[in-house]
């Protein structure tokens, strides 16, 4: 009698922890669940707004395209009296749609550009943009610093990584040499700190400065300048733009307008 009593009450005990092992496990199933829910619900609301934002964007580079929009008429456009254009090298072979760009910023009257990509794609087409774009000239043949607004023409340059590495590395050799020449008694080279002056005045030395833009669009698909000389983009405003195949000329005048509206209490 003793051992079924004794039998009964195991049984009992491991059908409890059985039932407690199963409640901790649909507990824990049922919290992964809520979890999941809660994550795509959020997804669902952030690729909504992505969603409404985007269809917001094209309506309104439409109204601001066809005037409907009417403060956008008003550009300041002598604020803006360098312009660097960031394309991704692999939209940069569609020639014409960089051609339609320059087309519309000469519209507006942008007259001084930078055209870069990393590859030196659109520095291979110079000669078919400048055979479209009848006014332009380049910045070698104007020979001018280019820092003021011109009117008869637009000024083009083209940028590549490549100058950004043969600029790095011709500062470097500069600085190098000229600070071999303030060796001591010893033989030793003095320990000098490199300054951004130094840098900056290598540059201009070695005649890879180059003007500063006052803002850069950047048409490709991330968020980044692509290798942009660093060196010239220290107080320039970024704007991200998108994939060349989708610029739209409304998005195009908003950037510029609202680079005109900012009040700039440093740089040049």
């Amino acid at each position: 009698m003793d051992f079924i009593h004794v039998a009964h009450n195991l049984y009992h005990i491991i059908l409890t922890c059985f039932f407690k092992s199963l409640s901790k496990h649909a507990f824990v199933q049922i919290v992964n669940l809520g979890l999941q829910l809660l994550w795509y619900f959020l997804q669902i609301i952030v690729s909504t707004w992505y969603y409404l934002s985007a269809v917001g964007n094209l309506f309104e580079s439409y109204f601001i395209s066809y005037g409907v929009l009417k403060k956008y008429k008003s550009l300041r456009i002598g604020t803006l009296r360098y312009l660097a254009v960031v394309i991704e090298s692999e939209d940069a072979y569609q020639t014409s749609k960089v051609v339609k760009l320059l087309q519309w910023l000469d519209s507006v009257g942008v007259k001084n550009v930078c055209l870069y990509d990393m590859n030196g794609v659109l520095k291979k087409s110079k000669a078919a943009i400048f055979q479209e774009m009848k006014n332009a000239k380049s910045i070698e043949e104007v020979n001018e610093a280019v820092t003021h607004h011109v009117s008869d023409h637009m000024t083009l340059e083209f940028v590549s990584y490549v100058d950004g590495k043969e600029a790095v590395a011709k500062a470097a050799n500069l600085i190098f040499v000229e600070n071999s020449k303030r060796q001591n008694i010893g033989g030793e080279l003095d320990c000098q700190i490199l300054l951004e002056s130094h840098l900056n005045q290598a540059l201009h030395i070695v005649g890879c400065k180059g003007p500063e833009p006052d803002l850069l669009l950047v048409y490709g698909p991330v968020r980044s300048h692509l290798g942009f000389p660093a060196w010239r983009i220290r107080y320039t405003e970024i704007v991200h733009m998108g994939s060349l195949n989708f610029m739209r000329h409304g998005s195009l005048i908003k950037a510029i307008y609202n680079f005109t509206k900012v009040h700039q209490n440093y740089g040049n």
